[in-house]
């Protein structure tokens, strides 16, 4: 008896492992978003926190030079904080596919053009 060729497996039995490894992308896809709306919520408050202790320094009439260090120190991790709030909401991942589906897509809004140019001239 022949073992069963390649054209003769049934449909579904091929697509298994690309589901699986699908899955699995999705799976590592939340857990990185999990981390991220973790990590934003963690950074939300402590900045909070932060922009709290800068306030109430900032109410104090005597400015001491250990006053404004303090608040010098205060505005960097405030930054620090703004910073890492920004940065990885938007990564080359993310834009990946959108980024080739306008190229794609452009180009065939641009192929289209001149194709109904020369018709039309």
């Amino acid at each position: 008896m022949k073992p069963p060729n390649k054209s003769s497996q049934q449909p579904g039995e091929n697509q298994e492992p690309d589901f699986a490894q699908e899955l699995e992308e999705v799976e590592r896809s939340l857990w990185a978003l999990k981390q991220r709306y973790d990590q934003v919520r963690r950074d939300r408050t402590e900045k909070a926190q932060w922009q709290q202790r800068r306030d109430e320094l900032q109410q104090n009439k005597h400015q001491t030079p250990e006053i404004k260090a303090e608040l010098k120190h205060i505005q960097q991790q405030i930054e620090v904080l703004e910073l890492n709030l920004e940065s990885q909401l938007f990564s080359w991942r993310s834009l990946k596919k959108p980024f080739w589906q306008a190229v794609r897509f452009g180009g065939l809004g641009v192929i289209i053009g001149w194709i109904l140019k020369s018709c039309a001239g």
